[in-house]
């Protein structure tokens, strides 16, 4: 059941409000250029895919459906095709500004290695600096923890990912919706 719009109003508005010029407001393309090249860096240490999404709002729909950040975020991981990989290894970390929360998503051959936990844990802890303002920080710290997990259950076999044997699978740019 719905909460009473009297709660809801104040989400409705702030998602409303905000949209993918904030996100590119939020992270200028410096910043951008910086958090692909630290998934590039990320990628080449691993099997694992990575993608990185951040949305102002949520859409009109999404936000008349009730959606919260990890309904969405899973619903993005499929309309990205994260989960369709190789070796079943994408993860997606998803940052909704309105809500200024972090989700991670991870496909069935992370999540077999990884409990949920370990993504919530991340998520809580990365939320901190996003209540601090520390967008891009925040974003760089979660693709290094996700790196280093997928290294540990995703290891390229000599350390080092060779793209003509395990080619990139998923754009590492920011995605701004």
């Amino acid at each position: 059941m719905k909460s009473p719009l009297w709660r809801r109003l104040p989400r409705e508005l702030r998602h409303l409000w905000l949209d993918a010029a904030d996100a590119r407001r939020a992270l200028p393309p410096e910043a951008l250029a910086r958090l692909e090249a630290a998934v590039q860096g990320c990628e080449a240490r691993h099997l694992g895919e990575l993608r990185l999404c951040v949305e102002g709002g949520l859409p009109w729909g999404a936000l008349r459906a009730g959606l919260d950040a990890r309904q969405r975020a899973i619903g993005l991981f499929s309309q990205l095709r994260v989960w369709d990989t190789a070796h079943n290894n994408g993860v997606l970390i998803y940052l909704l500004l309105a809500d200024q929360r972090i989700e991670v998503v991870a496909d069935r051959g992370v999540s077999a290695h990884v409990p949920q936990t370990t993504w919530q844990a991340l998520a809580d802890d990365l939320g901190a600096l996003l209540h601090q303002g520390r967008i891009e920080q925040g974003l760089l710290d979660a693709i290094a923890r996700v790196g280093e997990l997928l290294r540990q259950h995703h290891p390229a076999p000599d350390g080092l990912r060779h793209p003509e044997a395990h080619p990139n699978e998923l754009p590492d740019a920011v995605l701004l919706l």
